[in-house]
């Protein structure tokens, strides 16, 4: 299945150099192994589509709704980090 999705420009670039290999999205639709996602860079000053389009394959796609591995605290001290790993 192919899915469109907006992607502002600094993180499409990113991909498109290939230093960006994960995404991080709201689970609020639905995505599996082996899809594609197409994205669409998205200017969110003007509001517009720049024309740009990558595709990429699904992989690996993690889903969880409670969080709770460490502290509050230490959350909202330190944030958390999204590894990519190659």
């Amino acid at each position: 299945m192919k899915i469109e999705k907006k992607i502002w420009p600094e993180y499409f670039q990113e991909i498109l150099n290939g230093n960006k290999t994960y995404e991080l999205r709201l689970a609020d639709w639905e995505c599996n192994e082996g899809d594609i996602l197409v994205l669409k860079e998205w200017n969110p000053k003007t509001k517009t589509h720049t024309g740009r389009v990558i595709e990429k394959e699904v992989g690996f796609v993690g889903k969880i709704k409670n969080f709770n591995f460490w502290p509050k605290e230490d959350v909202e001290k330190y944030g958390y980090q999204i590894i990519s790993l190659k």
